[in-house]
């Protein structure tokens, strides 16, 4: 028998109990925004291209465009749709710029952790490092948005064996790390469960414009065919569509112009879609009966 994590166990969603999400909708969609901050000339820099050596201001400086430029602009366009976004945020943006992450919060946005900086990896660090990263960052996105945040993205998508038992120690409600399942599913730790919300893997922003190089104009069209076809499945279940942006990589203007029709193609649907943030999707998974949902107490797989 092959060696398991432990968390979850395996539930086909063609077999699971049905509900629906507010206002009886069956297809949740949030936008998560990753907007993050590099220690200049050390750390991980992550240069999608041929790596340059330290202090690779070409690299620094296109991460940077995100702060200063891109997600100025991915928040007029969240603005001119009412679009409600989850900004997944390295906690070292509030020495930064400040400016921008409160303007973000000024609107309701949702801060999400998303570790210090994209300059470490989790995977990197011992349990005590790592518990003092998450409680840093914690504490730091507190400080100033005047509560805690109830989600975790780390920072490259990189957990250790740790990771969910130091994430349910510090308080955290829902993580987005493991791109496992099309709902919700709650995952065991040593404290007690946390919640994982669907996060796209695949069809992210990161993933198809930069490394796969998957021209702007197919990828939005992959987003507006992910959500048709999502849509039309969720008759039979209830789902959840992740939209991950980064503020260095959408925040491009001829992305951007691509962009626009997704997002106009799916606020068109308003009526029939819930446009939620992680957070208020991972409440409602809360308020859901025991055995409902993959994880909870009695539910049957």
């Amino acid at each position: 028998m092959l060696k398991s994590h432990g968390r979850y166990d395996y539930s086909a969603i063609t077999k699971r109990p049905d509900y629906s999400w507010p206002e009886g909708k069956r297809l949740a969609v949030h936008f998560s925004l990753n907007v993050e901050h590099f220690a200049f000339g050390e750390g991980l820099g992550n240069d999608y291209a041929v790596p340059h050596p330290a202090p690779n201001t070409r690299s620094y400086a296109w991460r940077d465009y995100g702060n200063r430029v891109g997600a100025w602009r991915l928040l007029e366009l969240a603005a001119a749709y009412d679009l409600p976004y989850a900004v997944l945020a390295n906690s070292e943006l509030y020495d930064y710029c400040p400016e921008m992450l409160q303007a973000f919060s000024a609107r309701g946005d949702e801060i999400v952790g998303h570790g210090r900086t994209n300059a470490e990896r989790q995977a990197d660090m011992t349990e005590a490092q790592e518990r003092e990263c998450i409680v840093g960052a914690t504490a730091m996105i507190e400080r100033h948005e005047g509560r805690r945040p109830q989600g975790w993205l780390a920072p490259y998508i990189s957990q250790t064996l740790h990771s969910l038992d130091l994430l349910k120690e510090a308080g955290y409600h829902y993580m987005m790390d493991w791109p496992l399942d099309d709902q919700p599913v709650w995952f065991r730790t040593r404290h007690g469960p946390i919640l994982s919300i669907p996060y796209a893997h695949d069809l992210n922003d990161s993933m198809e414009c930069v490394s796969r190089r998957t021209p702007s104009q197919l990828y939005c069209q992959n987003l507006i065919d992910q959500f048709d076809e999502m849509i039309e499945e969720s008759k039979r279940r209830p789902l959840v569509m992740p939209v991950v942006l980064h503020s260095f990589i959408l925040g491009q203007p001829y992305r951007m112009r691509q962009f626009r029709s997704v997002v106009e193609h799916i606020v068109a649907q308003r009526d029939r879609v819930w446009l939620a943030r992680p957070g208020e999707i991972c409440a409602y998974v809360e308020s859901l009966t025991d055995g409902i949902v993959p994880g909870s107490p009695g539910y049957e797989p």
